[in-house]
């Protein structure tokens, strides 16, 4: 399909997933990369309770509060 046929089928709210390959799609910067941060024993029993309350993972708590900082920053 060339690619004048793919925008007027979009253009027209045509369904037009069956011609995509998202096999190896990426969203970029959003690539995730490890890394290690040390924190004091009382954070973590905070976090934990928070983690818990919330009934989320440690880590998802971590990358919200750190996301949400980020944001007021930039």
């Amino acid at each position: 399909m060339k690619a004048k046929e793919f925008d007027e089928k979009f253009d027209k709210g045509e369904d037009i997933s069956k011609h995509l390959d998202v096999s190896k799609a990426r969203r970029p910067e959003h690539e995730q990369k490890r890394v290690n941060v040390d924190f004091p024993l009382w954070m973590i029993q905070l976090l934990d309770r928070e983690a818990k309350r919330l009934g989320v993972p440690r880590q998802s708590i971590i990358k919200i509060w750190v996301a949400e900082r980020l944001e007021k920053v930039t």
